[in-house]
């Protein structure tokens, strides 16, 4: 059995469609449809799961594809890389408390002293302070 991976997907497709596809070339096992975990929305790729030898008629067939309007990717997926321990992902973005300065990644260099800003345009208050709230002294 081998997982596709299947990109450029238009984001209105839905999963009985891929099947549909795919049903083509052999038996669906599955169809993973994958959301965007924050607003539920698909994002435009999946992985369908089938035997061998249709798994790679699929492949030969429908990558490049129109589907939409839109050229479909397929090809074996790739394992998922392992992250490290305690990695967020997401390439270091800002935001609600996350980052440093306009939505930037991580810690800076500057650690000491500082108002504790951490994120977005500003202090937008709920990040975390750089200061311990009991001695007022740098966590540092």
């Amino acid at each position: 059995m081998k997982k596709l991976y299947v990109g450029n997907l238009p984001f209105d497709t839905d999963e009985e469609q891929i099947r549909e596809l795919f049903s083509g070339y052999g038996e669906v096992r599955s169809v993973d449809m994958i959301n965007d975990r924050d607003t539920g929305r698909f994002r435009g790729f999946c992985f369908v799961a089938m035997d061998n030898a249709d798994a790679d008629a699929a492949t030969q067939a429908l990558n490049g594809y129109s589907f939409g309007g839109r050229p479909l990717k397929v090809n074996e997926a790739k394992p998922r890389e392992e992250r490290a321990p305690g990695s967020s992902g997401g390439g270091g973005r800002g935001g609600y408390g996350g980052g440093v300065g306009y939505g930037g990644g991580g810690r800076s260099a500057n650690r000491g002293g500082g108002s504790g800003s951490r994120g977005g345009y500003g202090n937008q208050g709920g990040g975390r302070s750089d200061r311990d709230r009991n001695s007022d002294r740098n966590r540092w």
